[in-house]
């Protein structure tokens, strides 16, 4: 839900003594967090160009896994965590809740080529 945190864990058993284990948010192709164990080196990258993810990384330093907080629908997308030995995706969904009789805005980020169609229940509604 929009405002939750969110823990993308890869289950690593284990870091490497030269692991460098870099997670990717594939939507907009950003590294947002890198671990260098050798160097001891933990970085979030948090100040990305577009700022939705300033002050909500956290990343554990044990296990690899990163902390989305107070997620919103910006968050949503494809997550990658890559070091020279695995690759791990994620999906990641953001649900809104809304009452009945509430008015809704759906934002889409486009291009000048891009077509959208908006869709409800399988049946077109806009284009």
């Amino acid at each position: 839900m929009e405002g939750d945190s969110v823990s993308l864990n890869p289950d690593l058993t284990e870091m490497k003594d030269d692991d460098v284990i870099k997670w990717r948010f594939l939507t907009k192709n950003t590294v947002i967090a890198e671990i260098n164990v050798k160097a001891d080196r933990f970085t979030v990258y948090d100040d990305v160009p577009d700022g939705r993810f300033r002050d909500r990384l956290k990343l554990d330093k044990q296990t690899g896994s990163l902390t989305i907080t107070n997620t919103t629908m910006k968050h949503a997308g494809e997550y990658e965590l890559k070091t020279k030995y695995i690759m791990v995706y994620f999906s990641l969904t953001v649900n809104v809740s809304v009452t009945e009789g509430d008015s809704v805005s759906l934002n889409s980020e486009m291009k000048d080529d891009d077509l959208i169609q908006w869709k409800f229940e399988n049946t077109v509604i806009a284009v």
